[in-house]
């Protein structure tokens, strides 16, 4: 029987150490956000704008958009990464009103945000077209008109034909203690989709080490499927662009809701 884990239950699990699976959290931050507000500025202009981030976690994203003086709402599945990206913002006297709120049904209004954001590999969780045709209506609902609306993931144009089994190993450190987080990929036979295994091995003492063990569900999409998903839901003038050309780590799906 092939195995489709719960998305919410892998991120309320996550919350609490998300933030080392990086080397450097704050300044993830900081160059995520730098390369975001570039081409939200470059569609938009300047001025104070209102946006939307429709998968925010813990925050990665929000807070560095935050901190550049958007006004930021942001929402996601899991209500302990929405727990925990409000306490980040009160801590740095930031403010966002955040709520947990699944993806595909959006808590507001039509036509209220300049700029609607879905990154960090979240929209791959869903695995149909149903499922990702209804998200992507959901941003185009509650983006103005000549808003711009970002959906950032995975490189799987280049990973689909290889399907490795692994992803790189990364290391970051907690009080003097390292922490390593790999990833485990299984392959659903015949299938795009795959299970994916979060290891994150952290040092308890010198030479004692702790194992946590969670498990999600994938799909790895194509741009042309989404850019086709993306259209069907209404947008217009959608097109990727790469890393090398905004400064984010992901490719980025750019879109309009008119």
């Amino acid at each position: 029987m092939v195995a489709f884990h719960d998305t919410r239950a892998f991120y309320d699990g996550l919350a609490p150490t998300y933030d080392q699976i990086y080397s450097d959290w704050e300044g993830a931050i900081a160059r995520q956000a730098a390369a975001l507000d570039r081409v939200i500025r470059r569609s938009l202009g300047t001025g104070t704008l209102r946006v939307l981030d429709c998968a925010c976690g813990i925050g990665t994203q929000l807070i560095g958009l935050a901190a550049l003086g958007y006004q930021m709402s942001g929402g996601d599945l899991s209500p302990a990464a929405v727990a925990r990206a409000t306490a980040e913002c009160e801590t740095r006297d930031l403010i966002a009103d955040i709520v947990a709120a699944d993806m595909r049904h959006l808590p507001h209004q039509d036509e209220t945000f300049d700029a609607v954001v879905c990154a960090d590999n979240a929209l791959p969780h869903l695995l149909t077209d149903e499922d990702v045709l209804q998200a992507l209506h959901e941003m185009r609902r509650v983006a103005r008109p000549g808003a711009v609306i970002l959906v950032t993931t995975r490189d799987y144009d280049s990973i689909i034909a290889d399907r490795p089994a692994t992803a790189p190993v990364q290391r970051s450190g907690v009080s003097g203690r390292r922490v390593v987080t790999t990833q485990l990929w299984d392959w659903h036979p015949g299938s795009a989709v795959y299970d994916l295994t979060h290891l994150q091995v952290s040092e308890t003492s010198p030479g004692q080490w702790a194992t946590t063990a969670r498990m999600a569900t994938y799909r790895a999409w194509t741009r042309s499927e989404l850019s086709d998903l993306a259209r069907a839901a209404g947008m217009t003038d959608v097109h990727w662009a790469t890393g090398t050309e905004t400064g984010f780590f992901q490719p980025i799906m750019i879109g309009s809701p008119s």
